[in-house]
């Protein structure tokens, strides 16, 4: 339900608008002066505000000015008795979305109330998709490899050098290939990604350099391979250990002379295209297994780039896990939350065999699951680590990542199972005693099901208590 603000020191227009908007079911509030009026908009999430003009204390305009210095999506209609051309220009220019003469005519009103509202509903959603479209995210970090890809990307990216990312699945090479091309000369040229291991063997060399018209059976018609398409830009080939090994010979040429073919064509095509490749393999394994071109091999590798295991970077958490919070949390349009210092060590502690992207996930799961305040405990309850390493444990190093929490002894739990227990069986009960033992409250509370949570129950022996 959308709510509205009225803001008129004349009672009978504010009683008038009031009732016609509420039996239209919008939720209205009303005021009799622009201060009042002003808090109301600081204070309150309003969806549209209308506005009279002519008013004591303080001015329609100056209402209008300052609520939109600090709300600037805010819709606004303004309304004035004595409404002139200039009045309403000046309105507009000041940021109004529409204005309308008293007495006001119900269904003009009505008309413009719901334009002003449904422009408000686009203003948004434009802003939310751009941001999720547009935007290339931070290279978050300031540990001595990240600082060093960093670095690394400054120096190459206003050159034309190829540029090989290594690392795992989800450690962020998409990323770097991302700010190498925003950074480059060609940022204003598109860049074309290519996921080899998701194409076909069959299909990759139609995908890259396209096809002609009847080149084979369901070649329909002519396609422009992802080479034209980046021309004059960047093409980024992620996976390309993945890639068949024809069409290697194929990408090897055109990294060489700068000229394709389509498939079933004759006549060779010239490109421009920086060339940016990835892979989570060990390439030159691949190439002693003969799965690998190694003059391709040397044509890709001229800057290479390798992006860290996030586990070898666990001082990075902090600060990529609050980036995450802010950014999933303004996504779904709540109040950020916190992540408590026990918490944020338990996530240090994790083995992170998804990488980055299981962080990002695992902080959505935290928002969605857990309270205000994200805890050790909710980390331990909600973590799906998927193997073995325990949480204060030695990670990558041999050398402890986090002191004991809250005085917790962690010598006493041989492996990361009996910890997960230990936290869980503290959780359950800790959720049980606030809601004074009431099964079916606290499973729903920990979001499991009432035969789940009997059974947790009765694995760690916990009793209720006598008074």
């Amino acid at each position: 339900m959308a709510k509205l603000l009225i803001i008129d020191d004349e009672r009978a227009i504010r009683s008038t608008l009031r009732e016609i908007l509420e039996y239209e079911n919008y939720e209205v509030e009303d005021v009799d002066n622009g201060v009042e009026g002003l808090e109301l908009i600081k204070k309150k999430k309003f969806d549209l505000v209308l506005c009279d003009i002519k008013m004591n204390r303080m001015d329609g305009m100056e209402v209008l000015e300052q609520a939109l210095a600090f709300s600037p999506d805010l819709p606004f209609i303004m309304i004035s008795g004595h409404g002139t051309v200039e009045t309403a220009i000046e309105a507009s220019k000041k940021g109004a979305f529409d204005f309308i003469s008293k007495p006001p005519d119900l269904n003009r009103l009505l008309i413009t109330v719901r334009n002003a509202l449904d422009r408000g509903t686009l203003v948004t959603e434009t802003k939310v998709l751009k941001r999720k479209a547009s935007k290339t995210r931070d290279i978050l970090g300031s540990s001595v490899n990240i600082n060093k890809i960093k670095e690394t990307i400054e120096r190459v990216a206003p050159t034309e050098a190829r540029v090989l990312i290594t690392g795992a699945n989800g450690s962020g090479k998409e990323l770097v290939a991302r700010w190498l091309h925003e950074k480059s000369n060609r940022a204003d040229s598109p860049l074309i990604e290519v996921n080899c291991a998701a194409i076909p063997s069959e299909l990759i060399e139609s995908e890259l350099f396209g096809h002609e018209k009847g080149s084979f059976t369901s070649a329909v018609k002519q396609r422009i391979g992802k080479f034209e398409l980046a021309n004059g830009g960047t093409l980024f080939l992620d996976e390309i250990g993945d890639m068949s090994l024809s069409a290697q010979a194929k990408v090897l040429r055109a990294l060489q002379e700068h000229k394709i073919s389509r498939v079933g064509g004759e006549k060779e095509l010239e490109v421009n295209v920086r060339v940016l490749a990835a892979t989570n393999k060990d390439l030159m394994k691949e190439i002693e297994d003969g799965n690998f071109r190694m003059d391709l091999y040397h044509r890709l590798n001229v800057i290479n780039i390798h992006v860290p295991h996030l586990r070898e970077r666990i001082e990075d958490i902090p600060e990529i896990a609050q980036n995450f919070l802010e950014d999933i949390c303004r996504d779904y349009g709540i109040p950020v939350k916190k992540i408590s210092e026990g918490g944020m060590i338990a996530l240090q502690g994790l083995p992170w065999t998804g990488n980055v992207r299981e962080l990002h996930n695992m902080i959505e799961r935290l928002i969605i699951l857990s309270d205000k305040v994200i805890t050790e405990h909710d980390v331990i309850a909600f973590a799906n680590p998927g193997g073995g390493t325990n949480i204060g444990a030695a990670v990558g190093n041999g050398t402890p990542a986090a002191s004991p929490v809250n005085g917790l002894d962690y010598e006493k739990f041989s492996n990361f199972q009996d910890y997960k227990d230990h936290a869980e069986r503290e959780f359950i009960k800790f959720k049980l005693e606030k809601n004074n033992w009431n099964v079916s409250k606290t499973a729903d509370d920990i979001d499991i099901q009432r035969s789940h949570l009997y059974s947790k129950i009765e694995k760690f022996g916990l009793k209720r208590v006598a008074e």
